[in-house]
């Protein structure tokens, strides 16, 4: 029988309104998010057939939040996040929507889809140092804070189970300007429902600093807290090295697997799948549950799964490894975030959470870079081989740091 405490449990978090609707609008945006993502890639591989230019692609749309993530901390500290977040929501949607009009023109070449694309990395630069605080404030009882990250997480995970699946079938049917106009309208779910949210008012800081200030103030705070910085390197790491296989999904799809758009969108939702799971398994762990140990756990078992999966041919095979690969990564951002929001202050949590898009969306499109190059050298196979045997190093590397907490239990 199902345990009703148990399911309870797991999704405490809605208990708080201002959560509820937060995740409510959010779901359906994901799944516009990952149907534009899913389309940018899939045009870019069939104007070029080049995996160097798929890393280009998420290079261009990423590295702009690593230049400007750390003004966009200092303004999530300084000005209300509430409303920074209502910017970035509006200018994500006209972002999409010029995406869609110039795609629906037939008149484009990729570079003009790249400049779309650094468009929105420098809106994302902003968005998240005020979204995942935000959450935070959101949530009256801070026990229930890693429950709804996990919850935050198993969403963006279903988005990413559903959209690509989505838009496979609506490139071949459609094409992708479909993908870019549904995700400009999911945008609407999203804003309506931080219309509804409320929250305290706001209230500055007494005495505003210079911005250069609030930056070394903030790199500070981490030097004195390796709580935090530990697993911003170890972020750092796994983003720079491990997390771009992502890059090579579109090459095993056409030339691995022999397939198509649709079977792009399959394999992204076998790995969204695992990532769901994992998120469903995070978010029904017990408040004291040892997160760190969890991270090293499942670092190994995402760095297992991608050295199987790189050299199969047999797609339902590879199916299984892709979901499991999508397990072991999800922990990668998601337990990462629940910590260092969980260690750090409250009025430096949003130049915290800047430090995390460095860790993430600095390293992740250099990364994406590195290994499209490589691939062009040594073949997908080879490469996503290579970052298997990357993370299980970088696991062993940090496990003596997310084993301490553990061993102390044991004790």
């Amino acid at each position: 029988m199902i345990n009703a405490k148990k399911i309870t449990s797991t999704f405490r978090a809605f208990r708080n309104r201002n959560y509820s609707l937060f995740f409510s609008g959010q779901s359906l945006s994901q799944i516009g998010n990952w149907m534009q993502r899913t389309g940018v890639s899939w045009v870019v591989y069939t104007m070029t057939h080049s995996a160097f230019m798929l890393g280009l692609t998420i290079f261009v749309s990423q590295f702009p939040t690593f230049l400007f993530s750390l003004l966009g901390g200092v303004v999530a500290d300084r000005y209300s996040r509430f409303r920074v977040l209502i910017i970035t929501q509006v200018a994500s949607m006209i972002q999409a929507a010029l995406l869609s009009i110039l795609v629906f023109s037939n008149h484009y070449t990729v570079w003009e889809i790249l400049v779309l694309s650094g468009v929105l990395g420098l809106i994302n630069a902003f968005d998240g140092p005020a979204r995942q605080p935000l959450i935070h404030d959101m949530v009256t009882d801070k026990a229930d804070l890693p429950n709804a990250l996990a919850l935050q997480s198993s969403m963006a995970n279903l988005a990413r189970l559903i959209g690509p699946a989505i838009s496979g079938l609506v490139l071949v049917k459609f094409g992708a300007g479909m993908c870019f106009l549904s995700n400009a309208i999911s945008f609407v779910a999203v804003i309506i429902s931080l219309l509804l949210i409320r929250l305290p008012a706001h209230v500055r800081p007494l005495a505003e600093k210079k911005i250069s200030s609030d930056l070394t103030e903030g790199f500070n705070y981490l030097k004195k807290t390796p709580s935090i910085s530990m697993i911003l390197l170890m972020l750092s790491f796994t983003s720079l090295l491990v997390l771009p296989y992502n890059t090579l999904i579109p090459v095993f799809a056409k030339v691995i697997f022999k397939g198509n758009a649709a079977t792009f969108g399959y394999i992204t939702s076998f790995i969204g799948a695992g990532a769901l799971a994992g998120s469903i398994f995070l978010a029904s762990l017990k408040k004291d549950a040892d997160l760190k140990f969890v991270l090293l756990v499942n670092t190994i078992i995402f760095g297992i799964s991608l050295l199987l999966f790189s050299h199969l041919t047999n797609f339902p095979l590879a199916m299984v490894l892709a979901t499991l690969s999508g397990f072991g990564m999800m922990s990668q951002t998601t337990i990462s975030m629940t910590l260092i929001q969980l260690y750090s202050e409250k009025s430096m949590r949003g130049r915290v959470m800047s430090y995390v898009a460095i860790a993430y969306f600095g390293m992740l499109p250099l990364g994406s870079v590195i290994i499209g190059a490589l691939s062009q050298k040594i073949g997908a196979p080879d490469t996503i081989l290579f970052e298997g045997i990357t993370a299980i190093i970088i696991a062993a590397a940090f496990s003596g740091f997310l084993r301490s907490s553990w061993l102390k239990l044991k004790e």
